[in-house]
């Protein structure tokens, strides 16, 4: 039996973690607001970690039952992680997706949640506290972009032109160096690659039709959940790149996601050659 699920609520957690926690802090981060994690790109600031304990106390008032696995709260037990694959019910957040860019004053990041019930994506939520609008898809009802008015449009991925003219975002920083080499030369044959270091952003911009390709290599569930299902609702075809789907439990093998699945096919050979 498919689970019913207040969307219009966990959509308002996120709005709201936004107006309390994340913009106040945008461009107002103090002395110690800002922390590395594991790298000098891997940051976390004080407005991550609050955004998600609001959005936490907001979710267990929703969903009582559903194991909550935050970006955060995964920095601080990894436990938790493990337990995803085997939950019921689960809600899967990224408090801030973009830190780096939130911390660096640049305004591309977004919040991001995804509800999986018995190992299997049925619900993503990306929201722009921006623009203050919600990319919304539930399993089987299409994507919609939502905006604060209550206006949705439908959201879907147009096809790609020829290889040449193909533009799309390529993750190519967790490769190893010969990979990322390798790939960073077969790119020379699409018209535009790039990266905004914010998937909310990527993901919302393919699903709108202005991009032919995504492709990621670390696939932490809170970077990429609720983006492949909304990308899915909105036409796209996605799979890790061996070809297999990717689901909740898997954490690498990286990921590929294009309009149809023959585009899937000539990335992947012409591309992608990992």
């Amino acid at each position: 039996m498919a689970i019913e699920l207040d969307i219009a609520s966990l959509a308002n957690a996120l709005q709201e973690a936004a107006a309390v926690e994340i913009l106040p802090r945008f461009r107002n981060l103090g002395e110690g607001d800002v922390r590395i994690k594991s790298e000098a790109i891997d940051l976390v600031t004080e407005a991550d970690e609050a955004a998600e304990r609001l959005i936490r106390a907001r979710v267990q008032e929703i969903m009582p039952d559903a194991l909550f696995v935050g970006e955060e709260a995964v920095a601080a037990d990894a436990s938790l992680l493990g337990k995803l694959a085997d939950a019921d019910l689960a809600v899967v957040v990224d408090p801030i997706d973009g830190t780096y860019n939130f911390a660096s004053g640049l305004p591309l990041f977004g919040v991001m949640m995804s509800v999986i019930s018995k190992g299997e994506t049925v619900a993503g939520l990306i929201f722009d506290p921006m623009g203050n609008d919600w990319a919304i898809a539930e399993k089987g009802s299409g994507a919609w972009l939502c905006s604060a008015d209550g206006a949705q449009t439908q959201m879907s991925v147009v096809p790609a032109p020829e290889l040449s003219q193909m533009v799309g975002i390529a993750n190519t920083g967790y490769f190893d160096v010969e990979t990322r080499r390798k790939i960073l030369m077969n790119l020379a044959d699409v018209r535009l690659f790039t990266s905004y270091r914010c998937a909310a952003h990527e993901y919302r911009l393919f699903c709108g039709g202005h991009m032919h390709f995504l492709m990621y290599n670390k696939l932490m569930p809170w970077d990429h959940l609720a983006g492949t299902l909304i990308s899915q609702e909105s036409g796209a075809y996605a799979a890790r790149l061996d070809g297999s789907p990717y689901l909740p439990r898997r954490l690498d093998g990286g990921l590929l996601l294009a309009p149809d699945q023959q585009t899937w096919e000539l990335l992947r050979e012409k591309i992608f050659t990992v």
